[in-house]
Order: structure tokens, then sequence, then C-alpha cells
């Protein structure tokens, strides 16, 4: 059993991580590293850290949903091919190396990053579809759910890009409907882990407790701030991703 002011320390952090993924995603970045830090192998990290980011992606999801931000007929199909992706993606990585997957990353986040800089007006408010939702979310659900459970780090900006670009979504209900994405994803990982035995539940419950607080305090600023409020931390999450995978390739 974890001492006291170890489980303290894991709420904090989650709590934070929860608010902070709740506006714009990469609350990965704040988690996975404390879990290592106290010792957790990589694999039962990573399986511990989908167990808190399902109790945190399910809180920002469930007041997006009450606040009628998000309608779960409209986006059933994406629901299920996310499922169907997410799971094989966590089989997959069982028999792949993610090595590529990881230098490719970098290049495809700095281009969002870029994107997202160069387009001031980008996800300020709803405006005509590109595409269909039928195969948006087949197309998307497979490949970003597949991404998910093979590797995970930028999901949620890939699907807010997605939602906002192809979808016309605002950035505000593209980050409603990512968080259902979201869930679904770690849901469906989340099982693969607690197949393997790979999952710590004393801290994983501790940080869910936190992730649950700070997503549903960060969901409510996405409702009552907007797209504005959004943008700036959405910028700054997606640089802050790149920056880590590049020294991670560098090392």
């Amino acid at each position: 059993m974890p001492l006291p002011a170890t489980l303290l320390l894991l709420f904090a952090t989650a709590t934070v991580a929860g608010l902070i993924d709740a506006i714009a995603g990469g609350g990965g970045l704040i988690t996975i590293p404390v879990l290592l830090g106290i010792g957790l192998p990589p694999q039962l990290a990573l399986g511990t850290n989908k167990l808190q980011a399902t109790c945190g992606s399910g809180s920002a999801m469930l007041h997006f949903i009450r606040s009628g931000a998000v309608k779960l007929r409209e986006c059933l199909a994406g629901i299920i091919w996310t499922f169907i992706g997410s799971a094989l993606g966590v089989g997959t990585v069982q028999l792949l190396d993610p090595s590529l997957l990881r230098t490719v990353l970098p290049w495809l986040l700095g281009a969002i990053a870029v994107y997202t800089l160069l387009s001031p007006r980008l996800g300020n408010e709803d405006i005509r579809a590109r595409m269909a939702s039928g195969p948006f979310y087949l197309l998307f659900g497979l490949t970003l759910g597949f991404y998910d459970g093979f590797l995970g780090p930028g999901t949620g900006s890939f699907w807010a890009v997605a939602f906002v670009v192809l979808m016309g979504y605002s950035l505000q209900r593209a980050t409603a409907y990512t968080k259902v994405m979201n869930f679904t994803s770690n849901i469906a990982a989340l099982l693969f882990f607690l197949l393997a035995g790979q999952v710590r539940f004393s801290e994983g419950l501790v940080m869910g407790a936190g992730q649950f607080i700070g997503a549903r305090v960060g969901a409510r600023l996405v409702t009552s701030r907007g797209s504005a409020f959004i943008r700036p931390i959405f910028i700054v999450m997606v640089v802050a991703l790149l920056i880590k995978l590049i020294i991670q390739n560098a090392q």
C-alpha cells in the first residue's frame, strides 16, 4: 500500500491533469511521469494511467452531455468505431514496436501547432461540415481509436482538429465531442490492461478521484468560457507534447 504522502501527491497531480485534459488534452504529460516516478514499471504505469484517465474523461463527458453540448445519438457511430479501433491498437502494440509512430508524431503535432497559430479564427464558431458524419467517424474512429490504444500521446489534439476542420465544429463543441471519443478509447484500452493484470487499483482509484474533480471543473470552464479560452491552452499543450516527444526521440 502506498504511503499517504504518495497518495496525496497522486491525487493532486491527477486533479491538475484532469482540469487541463478536459480543456485541451495532454493530461498524460503530467500523470505518466509521476506514476513512473513513484516506481511503477512502464506497462503497469500505462495501465494505471488508463484507469485514472477513464475517470477524468468520463467526468468531462458526463458534464458535456448534461449541459447539452454533446448529443450521444449524433456520435454513436464514432463511439462504436473508436472502441473497435482502440481494442485493435492495444492488441497490436503487444506485437509491434511503436517507435515508427514516435518518429512521425512530432511532425504531425508540429503541423497542428502551426496550422492553429496561422488560423486565428479557426474553431471560433460552427461552420458548414466538409465531410459527412458517417465516413468521418468510420475513418477517424478506427484510426485515432487505434492510435490511442497503440501509443496515445496527442489523441485529443488530433480529434479536436478533425472535428473543427472536417465537421465544422467550433473548438468549444469539438472539445466536448473529443471527450466522448477519449472516454471510449480509454475504456477499451483499460479492459485489456485489466485482463493483463497491469493496473494498480490503489494508485489508480485515488488518481481517478482527483481526475473526476479536475475534469468536472475543466469541463465547466469550457462550457462557460468558450473557444477563445480553449485556444491558447490547446496550443500550449500541443507544443508541450511536441517538445516532450522531440526530447524523447533524441535520447
